[in-house]
């Protein structure tokens, strides 16, 4: 009888789960009215803190200083400690905690395993303060041409631009910092909160932290991911703003949400990047995993406060529930320094394998194994190229991760060898929640081990998600992350090998009957650490551990490949991640560019959504679109809903099934532009695709344009976002033409151009004076491509000049950190196409071997006048002639083309034109 009421709870939990599939229900989740922290921390008015810095010296190379309550307040605040810190870059990090000599009940929670092993030897170390004003200030070196400035009455920190002296970035200059203290609980003592039936006990009282940032010379501010919303962040309080809502950071599972809202999503990357003309680029990261919630203030918000600040600013405003101060400053000052400066700290982008960055198949479920194969085949009968094909969580044993449905998926060992014969991958989901089952191994394992996060009472923590009654690993304990890791190894997932790659899903965590769908707050994990203390890293970690396990199983020579839809700083360094749960629509056709921008500009350079949308059956010409639009997205992969109707790439016509296959094409023609821009973020931090400023930071007119993208510095794309367009208005900025990238045809830059619109393409460009690789072949999969011949499109400016780069190495391992890698730039100038190496010579001998050849050069803006050209140091003449734009396409445009020259991409030559 206790089973079957058991059951009807789950069907109860999971049809009204499911039925919230059908809209987003804003009552489920809270505002910041219903938010303690967040609503007292709005309450309060410019000037309103208290607190001076006192007994400033240096201490073991950093500032040091208490900041205390002034003499005629009325708090009861005790004494605080800050922390200076300056390092390589420019970079600046400010400390600020609790005193522990003064007993506070527990450690205040820090981030651990976010920040990059190698950053803290790159300190500064400080010899002294640099100057003492009036004895009203401090100052320290913190780059050629800055300083950090700390105001000791009352306490602000500033950076300071020393040449014009104008402030860089500054924090508490409306005075709005406020630390509530840990606290031991009494007998009167009552700090529960409630939120719809849910309790959180609270058991240290309030300890929410905020504090004003101001950024200085800026027109814009962008970052704090991920929210469906613009990539310039719109004022959310102050003068003429409609919205109330803050930006919320807060790693939720939300179902179909809405676009053009400041609610948080999946993931949380407490970064914001600053710009303008006058200064260039600055930024804001605050290392802290609890709930966070962010204003965007209005200029005129402080016109009562009587305090004066240069008036070319944002000021935001900034809300947590826990934690500690941990914060970075950016000097920038262009927009791809503040990237290498952030990522400095958090790391790089993993390098992914080149199979990953291809085609994606998926959806929600490929019901058995003759599916799987049915759909495989029917790629290559079409000639459509794909590389990776999903299965959901249909594919277990009664939603137990690490199995197989034997009666679904009796062999999945063959299955994935059958796709791995033709270079193709499969990839299997793995979620946090853990069937209660005592009959499952990894359940009894964990639940004997202690592995479990522990609800307020000290119990595995039990809460609802698909498979029902389900407990959650500690990913924050490095022996259970390590545990988690050994999951992977083929002897314990069984039916796994070595094409078998990982999605994370659900990671935030989700919990159906959780308080707004999450864990509670008061859980407790390793070190008695509170869940509301790392809330928004726990999809971190458990990432980290899934990743850390997918390396373990290749023993070290694989490069993983883990999908993971929650997100936290640093989780760039560990796979892809993806939009969520998104629908069939325009707008969220338009809204999928602003977040995977702004994704790009916190770090997370490998993101997409989901072709077609999630939810919903798109029209066919929605799904078109989306293809064409999302072959430049850097995570390309189509994605449905169980409830939605099939929509492979056959099923809307032949017409659609055509358009589909060329965008499809386009990627993979591409791929090597692609491969070698993901290698520029994995030593850089600079995204693959990038928001129009990143390249032309002083132009105005793109600061706010997020329609249009770059794809690296050479392509630029304009979806097509509305029903039937006739015309599409395109900004292509900058002095020099840009080039149709399917026609070859001329647009000046600096002008918007309207600009007539077919079913075939959306806008695609690329800019004079730079060089793009390509393959023109079409395989079965990438890794097929792998020895195929390269074409070179050299796209002349109006100097006849153009540059560009191609990065070469095997794909899937790290014999790439190694020296095993192609890297070369090509320029061409005076008539003359040059390959340069830009490997360093120390790494030659181990350097990849390839006998891969350029077959095609394509000059577009040459004069068609010359009819050869001399390969050097060969001696050889090669002729030049019209030949199509693109080999495969009917109708494909004449261009100029050096046919056939057969130099090897891994040689130094040189091809002039005669």
């Amino acid at each position: 009888m206790r089973n079957e009421t058991l059951r009807l709870i789950l069907l109860l939990l999971l049809c009204s789960h499911l039925h919230s599939v059908l809209s987003w229900k804003k009552e489920e989740f809270r505002t910041c009215h219903q938010t303690p922290f967040c609503k007292r921390a709005r309450s309060r008015a410019p000037g309103s803190s208290s607190l001076i810095a006192t007994d400033v010296t240096i201490s073991h190379g950093d500032l040091t200083a208490k900041l205390t309550a002034k003499h005629d307040s009325q708090s009861e605040t005790k004494p605080l400690l800050l922390t200076l810190s300056v390092y390589q870059r420019g970079i600046l990090r400010l400390k600020i905690d609790e005193d522990p000599s003064l007993s506070p009940p527990k450690k205040r929670f820090e981030v651990p395993d976010v920040i990059v092993s190698e950053f803290p030897s790159t300190k500064l170390w400080l010899p002294k303060i640099s100057s003492v004003e009036n004895g009203l200030s401090s100052s320290v070196y913190l780059s050629d041409g800055h300083s950090a400035v700390l105001r000791h009455d009352p306490f602000e920190l500033f950076i300071r631009d020393d040449s014009s002296g104008d402030r860089v970035i500054s924090l508490n200059s409306h005075d709005l910092f406020d630390f509530e203290q840990l606290k031991h609980k009494s007998e009167d003592d009552n700090w529960e909160e409630q939120f719809r039936s849910h309790t959180d006990r609270r058991p240290y009282g309030p300890q929410s932290i905020s504090f004003d940032v101001s950024f200085y010379g800026a027109d814009f501010v962008y970052g704090i991911p991920e929210r469906a919303a613009s990539l310039a962040l719109k004022p959310t309080r102050g003068p003429n703003v409609d919205e109330s809502e803050p930006y919320r950071l807060f790693n939720l599972d939300v179902f179909e949400y809405i676009h053009d809202s400041p609610f948080g999503l999946y993931g949380s990357i407490p970064f914001m990047v600053s710009h303008g003309k006058a200064r260039g680029s600055s930024g804001f990261f605050w290392l802290n995993a609890a709930e966070m919630q962010i204003d965007v203030l209005a200029p005129g918000w402080d016109a009562e406060s009587g305090i004066a600040l240069p008036s070319h600013r944002i000021d935001t405003f900034w809300m947590s529930e826990a934690g500690v101060v941990d914060a970075f400053f950016f000097i920038g000052p262009n927009p791809k320094d503040v990237l290498r400066q952030y990522t400095a700290v958090t790391g790089t982008p993993a390098m992914p394998q080149l199979f990953s960055i291809a085609y994606h198949q998926c959806r929600w479920n490929y019901r058995d194994e003759e599916d799987v194969e049915h759909v495989d085949s029917k790629f290559d009968e079409l000639d459509i190229p794909y590389d990776v094909l999903w299965l959901d969580i249909e594919h277990t044993d009664g939603k137990r991760y690490f199995t197989w449905d034997r009666a679904l998926f009796p062999h999945p060992e063959e299955m994935q060898r059958k796709l791995a014969s033709k270079g193709r991958h499969m990839v299997t989901i793995v979620d946090p929640h853990i069937k209660r089952d005592e009959n499952f191994h990894l359940h009894k394992e964990a639940s004997q081990k202690g592995y479990y996060v522990k609800d307020a009472s000290g119990n595995d923590f039990d809460g609802w998600c698909w498979p029902g009654s389900s407990s959650y690993p500690d990913t924050l304990n490095p022996e259970i992350r390590s545990w988690w890791a050994d999951k992977f190894s083929y002897q314990s997932y069984e039916g796994s090998t070595p094409s078998l790659y990982i999605w994370n899903d659900m990671n935030e965590p989700s919990v159906f009957n959780g308080p707004e769908v999450t864990m509670p707050r008061d859980v407790t994990h390793y070190g008695g650490v509170e869940h509301r203390e790392l809330h928004n890293a726990y999809g971190y970690y458990f990432h980290m551990a899934t990743a850390n396990g997918l390396l373990k199983r290749g023993e070290g020579n694989d490069r993983p490949f883990v999908l993971s839809r929650a997100l936290f700083a640093g989780s760039q360094r560990y796979g892809a991640v993806w939009t969520g749960d998104n629908t069939a629509d325009w707008d969220h056709l338009r809204v999928s560019i602003p977040m995977v921008l702004t994704l790009g500009l916190t770090g997370m350079s490998f993101s997409g959504a989901d072709i077609g949308g999630f939810f919903g059956n798109p029209e066919p010409e929605l799904l078109v679109r989306w293809y064409q639009l999302g072959a430049y997205y850097p995570f390309f992969r189509a994605h449905a809903h169980h409830d939605t109707k099939r929509r492979e790439p056959w099923l809307f016509g032949e017409r659609n099934t055509e358009l589909i296959k060329d965008a499809i094409h386009v990627r993979y023609a591409l791929l090597p532009y692609f491969y070698t821009l993901f290698r520029e973020a994995n030593t850089t931090g600079v995204p693959v695709v990038r928001p129009l400023w990143m390249e032309f930071p002083s132009d105005e007119a793109t600061f706010s344009n997020d329609e249009t993208f770059m794809v690296g510095s050479s392509i630029l794309v304009q979806g097509i976002y509305t029903e039937r367009a006739k015309h599409a208005s395109v900004y292509l900025p900058g002095k020099q033409s840009w080039y149709d990238l399917r026609t070859g045809a001329v647009y000046k830059g600096g002008v918007t151009h309207k600009l007539e619109v077919t079913e075939e393409s959306i806008p695609a460009f690329q800019r004079a004076g730079t060089i793009i690789a390509r393959k023109d072949r079409f395989r079965r999969s990438s890794t097929q491509m792998a020895n195929d011949p390269y074409t070179l499109v050299v796209a002349l400016n109006s100097s006849q000049a153009a540059e560009g780069e191609l990065y070469i190495d095997d794909g899937s391992s790290f014999n790439f950190l190694q020296g095993g890698y192609i890297h070369r730039r090509f320029i061409f100038s005076n008539g003359k196409l040059t390959s340069i190496d830009l490997a360093p010579a120390s790494s030659s001998k181990g350097r990849y071997p390839s006998d891969a050849f350029i077959e095609r050069i394509i000059l577009l803006g040459h004069a068609p006048s010359s009819k050869n050209a001399l390969i050097e140091p060969s001696n050889q003449k090669v002729d030049i002639e019209l030949g199509p734009l693109w080999v495969l396409r009917a109708r494909a445009p004449a261009v100029t083309t050096i046919r056939r020259p057969n130099v090897r991409v891994a040689e130094d030559w040189t091809i002039t034109v005669i």
